[in-house]
């Protein structure tokens, strides 16, 4: 048993120095005052002063941000009707059909799904920029935010709203009042896959976006291209400790949590034997 344990915690120190040392690699010569990335000469934080003094690249910043949460929200609200949707439909073949096409949109190709959708907005004489990138991180969302949602419906007791109907509950109640409060782990766990995935998405930006409009992955993409500069290093590290807080942020909100559930969970026996808390 100990030498299994020894292999598993080998092997997995083994992955994650693989995963995590390119970015540390990067995260160390942010700070070369050399210029390079193949001999450290010495400590600087010019490259962060010069991130932060850019104003175009706050600008692309703030766009990336709103794009990411208007698209996550929009596709979250779409999905949660789509799930409903599916979730209702009582032939067995149809329901499969749609989760199908669903599945396909998820393991598309993005470099396909970027083309079909500057080839849709050409067609339809929309103009590439704000608009094109929002529509089109809505669509490839969806899909997501939909496998997130559908397990939470399909797992819900069928009899939890025919319960709420037989008291007279209307049927914007049960929806809100019922359905909407059983499924938000799956709602919510959508909005962030949403989220992540538009933050995260290159390919399909990369063909809607046009001109004078950009995103942070096209922006560093772009400068890359022009050659190497660690200012880039210092945007990907800044980039990297955010990630790092919003994780350490839903760990600890996911621990108090628990930590909440549990003292209720001790606490109701203690209530239904009578004793006063």
């Amino acid at each position: 048993m100990r030498n299994k344990n020894g292999f598993s915690n080998l092997y997995l120190v083994l992955v994650f120095a693989v995963l995590y040392a390119p970015i540390f690699y990067l995260m160390y010569y942010s700070f070369n005052s050399g210029g390079t990335m193949h001999k450290f000469e010495g400590f600087t934080l010019d490259y962060y002063r010069e991130v932060l003094q850019d104003t175009r690249l706050i600008i692309i910043m703030i766009n990336t941000l709103v794009i990411a949460l208007l698209s996550s929200a929009i596709a979250t609200l779409i999905a949660i009707i789509g799930a409903l949707a599916i979730k209702s439909v009582q032939n067995r073949r149809a329901k499969n059909t749609l989760l199908s096409l669903n599945n396909v949109l998820i393991v598309s190709p993005d470099v396909i799904i970027g083309a079909s959708f500057l080839i849709l907005f050409t067609i339809a004489g929309i103009k590439l920029g704000f608009v094109s990138v929002l529509l089109s991180h809505v669509a490839f969302s969806v899909p997501i935010a939909v496998l997130m949602i559908l397990p939470h419906l399909q797992d819900m007791s069928p009899s939890l709203t025919d319960a709420a109907r037989d008291l007279g509950a209307s049927r914007k109640d049960v929806l809100t009042k019922v359905i909407l409060p059983i499924i938000k782990p799956g709602i919510f766990s959508g909005f962030f896959m949403a989220l992540t995935y538009s933050l995260d998405d290159f390919a399909v930006t990369f063909f809607v976006t046009g001109n004078g409009y950009s995103t942070l992955s096209v922006e560093i993409y772009s400068r890359a291209r022009q050659g190497v500069s660690l200012s880039i290093n210092a945007l990907s590290t800044l980039i990297f400790l955010f990630t790092i807080l919003l994780v350490v942020g839903y760990y600890f909100l996911t621990l108090k949590k628990n930590r909440h559930n549990t003292a209720e969970a001790v606490a109701e026996p203690v209530a239904e034997a009578g004793v006063p808390r």
